[in-house]
Parts: structure tokens; sequence; C-alpha cells
């Protein structure tokens, strides 16, 4: 059965280097699109409003993340699926996928709205909001909440369109709204001046139309027919999906915890020394965000691998899919350099793009960003590996490798090295956190590639 799929998808045949580009190139523009939508708000309110602005932005970072993390275990679980499916030949099973996960979009994205918008104020306490931003963030946060069902749907759908081969088309369904969003922001934030409510509405009317290209795609599928019994939401189904998008939602659910406890860790060490509350918080989202557009890269590497991995595991090449991790690796260390370089050297002006402040503020954030992200040179190993195994079907390992630096420890340093080093404990935490957690996938991924020659063996 699958001799007879293989040669009638290029996945199986044409060479990796060419697939990795045609689907990875794409997806690393969706993804970057996508980090975008705050980074782009972050700098017009950094301008418009101040960097008490930014830290309110900061401060609603996590409702974004939680979102993301919905997204990618819908999106990333039924693309994994569906490219198992398709590799081992499996039509109708691939079909029922597509359409359970549709539901799982448009349930999730309404659910999570309303959870919002009714428990607002208590979720902003949590992840650090001061007496003097609160306000900001209300607003904004209230308004981003309407948008995103949208959001959630549009990055979903990504992963699906993505798998049946049509990265060109994912891509655009992204840069649909980030265009819109880049456009409006300066409109709505200085011409109407509506602040940080400005920003929120040009990001969710950017959303929409993103949405609207999105769900498009429903009746444009290439590998399946979709028909109306495909669109109906099952228990087992929808199981099945989240375990395998598990370890990469689970990873975005922990980034939210990271930053829930980072933003508590720098308002309480911050308000002890002569940087204040606000000064840490701003830095704080100036970097993480600085940082995602890094882990643009390596997302949209990971999940322009996906397609290539899962469907060759699933027809048993295993070569093609120890080819397409070696690239995809080699590649991520190429741009990580890049970022180190940036970081390291030029932080000053990285941090300008997103407003002025005083003094103090370029000292802490250009010390924050040389700091927390001394290792980032590494980090792609992780995250590619994690997408990895759930592309094979092992959700449990890709689950362990996604806890492995942002639950394990990373939130632990977090709270211990400020005992000894204050504030500058918390900024230690993210190189040590980085170096244990790639030590972690070079072991797990060494091992399941020696499996995986053990099983090529039996099988010639």
């Amino acid at each position: 059965m699958n001799e007879t799929q293989t040669p009638q998808n290029p996945l199986g045949f044409k060479s990796i280097p060419s697939l990795l580009r045609s689907f990875a190139i794409p997806s690393i523009i969706a993804t970057l699109v996508s980090s975008l939508y705050n980074i782009v708000d972050q700098v017009f309110i950094g301008q418009g409003v101040g960097y008490l602005g930014n830290s309110a932005t900061n401060v609603s970072y996590p409702l974004t993340t939680i979102c993301l993390a919905l997204s990618l275990l819908i999106g990333i679980g039924s693309a994994s699926r569906f490219s198992l499916c398709l590799g081992a030949g499996e039509q109708e099973k691939a079909e029922q996928v597509v359409g359970n996960s549709i539901c799982m979009m448009l349930l999730s994205g309404i659910v999570y709205a309303v959870l919002i918008e009714i428990f607002l104020h208590p979720m902003l306490t949590a992840f650090g909001a001061t007496s003097e931003n609160m306000a900001y963030a209300a607003t904004y946060s209230r308004i981003i909440a309407l948008g995103l069902p949208f959001q959630i749907v549009t990055t979903s759908m990504s992963s699906l369109i993505r798998a049946d081969g049509s990265p060109k088309y994912s891509m655009t369904c992204m840069l649909i709204g980030a265009i819109l969003n880049t456009i409006l922001d300066p409109i709505f934030i200085f011409v109407f001046n509506l602040g940080v409510a400005g920003a929120a509405w040009a990001t969710i009317i950017g959303q929409f139309f993103s949405f609207l290209a999105a769900i498009a795609y429903v009746r444009r599928f290439k590998s399946v027919r979709l028909e109306r019994k495909n669109l109906r939401l099952s228990l087992k189904e929808s199981l099945q999906t989240a375990s395998l998008g598990m370890s990469n939602s689970l990873n975005q659910v922990a980034i939210t915890l990271v930053q829930i406890v980072m933003n508590n860790s720098l308002t309480y060490y911050g308000a002890r020394t002569i940087y204040g509350e606000d000064i840490p918080l701003a830095s704080c989202g100036i970097v993480m965000k600085t940082n995602a557009i890094l882990l643009a890269f390596f997302i949209g590497l990971s999940q322009g691998s996906q397609p290539i991995v899962g469907f060759n595991y699933g027809a048993g090449q295993y070569s093609r899919v120890r080819k397409t991790y070696r690239l995809a690796i080699t590649c991520s260390f190429v741009i990580s350099t890049i970022g180190f370089i940036l970081f390291q050297f030029f932080p000053y002006q990285i941090i300008s793009l997103f407003g002025k402040g005083d003094a103090l503020y370029y000292e802490f954030a250009i010390h924050f960003m040389r700091t927390f992200l001394f290792l980032v040179i590494v980090n792609g190993v992780q995250l590619i590996s994690s997408n990895f195994f759930a592309a094979i079907g092992k959700p449990v390992k890709g689950l362990l490798l996604s806890m492995t630096r942002q639950v394990f420890f990373l939130i632990p340093l977090i709270l211990i090295l400020p005992l000894f080093f204050g504030i500058d404990g918390v900024l230690y935490a993210g190189p040590v956190a980085d170096g244990i957690a790639f030590l972690v996938s070079v072991l797990l991924i060494s091992l399941e590639m020696k499996k995986m020659r053990s099983m090529e063996k039996a099988e010639n």
C-alpha cells in the first residue's frame, strides 16, 4: 500500500532540500507574519503611547500565547495525523481528521473568547499587571479577545493547508492580516488617536480577513474531498488529534507560564532596584517579542518539515525522515547564529525600534537582551526536535521535550536564582535552561535515530 502511494505524492520521492525549501519558506513567512501582529502593535504603541503602553501589551501577551497553544493543539495535531494517513494510503481517515479538526477550531475559538471577556481582570492581575498599566492592558485585551477565534481558525487551518501541499496559500492567509494590521495601526493610533485600542482594532480586522481566506480553502483541498458528513465533532477523533498536537501546544502554555512567573518576578525584584516595576516589564516584553521573531524561523522550519517527515515515516521511508531532520537542524543553526550576533552586538538599535525611554530603561533593556538570550544559538534544536516526535506519531517524547526547557528548568530557575542574584537571577535563568534543554534534545533524538536505523535494517 505504501509503495503505491509514495510515487503519487512528491513528498515521497522529490529531493529533500527542494521539498524543505518549498514547504519551509512559506511556513517561516507565515509564522513570522503571525509574530508580527504583536511586534507591530508594540512598535506603534511604543511610539504613540510610551513604555507604559508597551508594558501593558506585555501583560496581555499571555492571552495570545494561550490562543497559539490552542491553534497548535488542533493545527499541528490534525496536520500530523493528516500526513500520516496520506502516507499510509488511508484516504477516508484523512477526510475524517480534517472535518473533525475544523469543528474543533470553531468551538475552541468561541469558548476561549467568552472566557476572556468574563475573567479578564483576574487574568491580567495574574499576568503581572500593575496599577499604572492595568487600564491600558484591559482596554487592549478586551478588544483583542474578539479576534482570537479568527486567529485560532486561521493558524490551525494554515497547518492543514500546508500538509495538503499548498504552503503558499497558507502563507497568503497570514500575509493578508499582517498587511492590513500594519496599514491600520498608524492610522488608528496616530490619526484617530485611539491609542492601545486602535492597535487592538487594527489587529482583529486583519485577523478577520485572514480567517476568510483560510476558511475558503475548505472547498479547495487537493488530497481529500470533504463532504458534509465529515464536518462533525467526535470525542475520539479530537483526543487523537490533541495527543499529536499536545507537545507543541503545551510548549506555548509553558511559555505563558514562564511569562506570568517572569512578569511577577520582575515587578517584585524590580521594585527593590532603581528600575522600579514598569521598566523591567517593558524590557521583558520587547526582549520576548524580539526573540519570538527568531523562534518564528524555528517554528516555520519545524512546521515546514512536518508534512515531509510525517508522510515518509508513514510510508516507511526512514532515510528520508532522517535527511529532513538533519537539514532542518542545519538551517536552524545558521539562523540562530545570525540572531545571536544581532542580540549581542546590536541590542540598542533593536530596542530603539520600540519607542524611547530614559537612560535607566535602555540600561536594563540592553542588559536583559544580552543576558537572557545568550544561548539562543541552540534553541532551534529543542523546538524542531519536539515537533519531529509529533510528526512521527510519538507525542509523549515530543511532550517531554516541550516541557524540558520551560517547565522543568526555566520556571524553577526564575524562582530560585533571584534569591542569590536579585533581579539578575531572572536573566541568568534563560541561558542555563537553554543549555540543559539542548543536551536533553540531543540525547532523545540520538536514541530515536538509532531506533529508526534498526527498523530500516529489519525491513531490508
